[in-house]
């Protein structure tokens, strides 16, 4: 009996565990390590690609209606970069990846986008809101962080962290 009953106080701690570490949302000077990732385009990015670069990473979903303000602000600033240090990745929280897709194709956004994982939300924690998003620096530490819709100049201003 005391077997079973000690057993059954490591598993809950264990789950409480989880629950706590998922339950933490990161916030500025948490150091994110960032996995591989799929994108929705099929190509698969691996961790290393982010190493040693600025990660512009914002939370979105299809149904969101200050993701669909934000979002073409992202695609500019997406565009304005390319070719910079500054990388820009996108995670939809839809359930669906076809929704993502979809919502991505009306709206003529291609800024890399994969879906949340396990893995992702492992690395960031607990969404505050949407969208929701976090400027990493080439350590992996986070060094911006914004919840909610972001207007165009402070969307824009992200381009910073490409520059030498």
């Amino acid at each position: 009996m005391m077997r079973a009953w000690r057993v059954a106080m490591i598993w809950l701690l264990a789950v409480l565990g989880m629950a706590s570490a998922l339950a933490h949302a990161a916030e500025v000077g948490d150091t994110i390590h960032l996995p591989d990732v799929r994108l929705l385009d099929g190509r698969t990015v691996p961790a290393s690609q982010w190493a040693g670069k600025p990660v512009v990473i914002e939370f979105w979903a299809s149904w969101c209606p200050f993701c669909a303000l934000q979002n073409p602000r992202l695609q500019a600033l997406y565009d304005k970069t390319r070719g910079t240090t500054l990388q820009v990745l996108t995670v939809s929280i839809d359930r669906q990846p076809q929704e993502a897709v979809a919502y991505l194709k009306q709206r003529g956004h291609t800024f890399p986008a994969t879906m949340d994982s396990d893995a992702l939300r492992r690395a960031f924690g607990a969404r505050k809101g949407l969208p929701e998003l976090y400027v990493l620096d080439g350590q992996g530490r986070v060094v911006q962080k914004e919840v909610g819709e972001m207007i165009d100049d402070d969307v824009a201003a992200l381009a910073r962290y490409g520059k030498p």
